[in-house]
């Protein structure tokens, strides 16, 4: 099986290389995303689930998730994929470099 057919629907983790997690947080004020999972939001360890499935200390901590709900709508999907919205993600990656 593909690992990409077992996973969790919905849900989308995503590394950016040399860019802190909590920087792309900053940079991304239109969109809801989070740099880990409740269990882990009081603490700046890397995420624990990225880490147990092989991913590095510097790409864990380089990570966003996102989540898709039953009232997310097509719009709000089409504008999280367009380009123009990750001008955020490259500010981040010029100030707050890893």
């Amino acid at each position: 099986m593909a690992p990409w057919n077992n996973r969790l629907p919905g849900n989308l983790n995503i590394s950016f290389a040399y860019v802190e997690g909590e920087s792309l947080l900053m940079g991304i004020n239109d969109i809801a995303v989070s740099s880990g999972s409740a269990c882990t939001s009081a603490t700046l360890e890397p995420s624990y689930v990225l880490k147990a499935l092989g991913t590095g200390d510097d790409l864990a901590h380089s990570s966003i998730r996102f989540g898709i709900g039953r009232f997310n709508t097509e719009a709000e999907i089409d504008y999280v994929g367009d380009p123009r919205s990750r001008d955020g993600i490259a500010s981040a990656r010029t100030v707050a470099a890893v």
